[in-house]
């Protein structure tokens, strides 16, 4: 089986374990990330943290972005430029106007640009060792990889249920590895 066949059949698992995890866990308000994220990572005022808008069965971010802003953070969100382009992450506070961008995915409507200290990364799976399974565009690996080279210091954490775990993830050379990953039941770093 070819890496890319691999993947493609990690993503048929992985979406349908994603699922049901979503369904165990959707009645709890979705605030299962806040306490791990900040014990474990210890955001500062001023930081900036680069979210994004869950869809679907995505471990929604919402909750987690409200009380890093009430704790002085600076909350950016990503915008597709373009097919093949990294994601740029703009500015965005609580209650702006989100629009429908590419493959339907809200986006703010600011212009300013910033470059975070987090990057929180939707993902299908990940592994024991840092991997994750993304949804087959690249764009969190272009993006990571640019960032990676502006800022180092700069942390990608995955967030998923712990259900998402596997044991073994299909990687390709340009798949950027996560720095964290945080889960209902905790967070680690690689």
């Amino acid at each position: 089986m070819s890496l890319v066949e691999a993947k493609k059949e990690a993503r048929k698992l992985a979406r349908a374990r994603r699922a049901e995890a979503h369904e165990k866990y959707a009645g709890l308000g979705g605030g299962l990330f806040i306490q791990p994220f900040i014990q474990s990572l210890h955001p500062a005022p001023g930081m900036v943290v680069a979210g994004y808008v869950a869809k679907g069965d995505e471990a929604d971010p919402a909750p987690l972005l409200q009380i890093l802003a009430q704790h002085g953070c600076d909350i950016a969100l990503p915008r597709m430029s373009a097919a093949g382009e990294p994601l740029a992450f703009i500015q965005w506070s609580l209650g702006e106007p989100l629009v429908a961008g590419r493959y339907d995915i809200l986006e703010p409507t600011g212009n300013v640009e910033r470059l975070p200290d987090f990057v929180l990364v939707p993902l299908l799976a990940f592994s024991s060792n840092g991997h994750r399974l993304g949804y087959g565009g690249g764009y969190y690996d272009r993006t990571l990889q640019g960032l990676r080279h502006q800022k180092p210091e700069t942390i990608a954490v995955g967030l998923a249920f712990a259900a998402q775990e596997v044991t073994n993830l299909p990687v390709e050379a340009e798949d950027q590895p996560l720095d964290w990953i945080v889960t209902e039941r905790g967070a680690r770093s690689f």
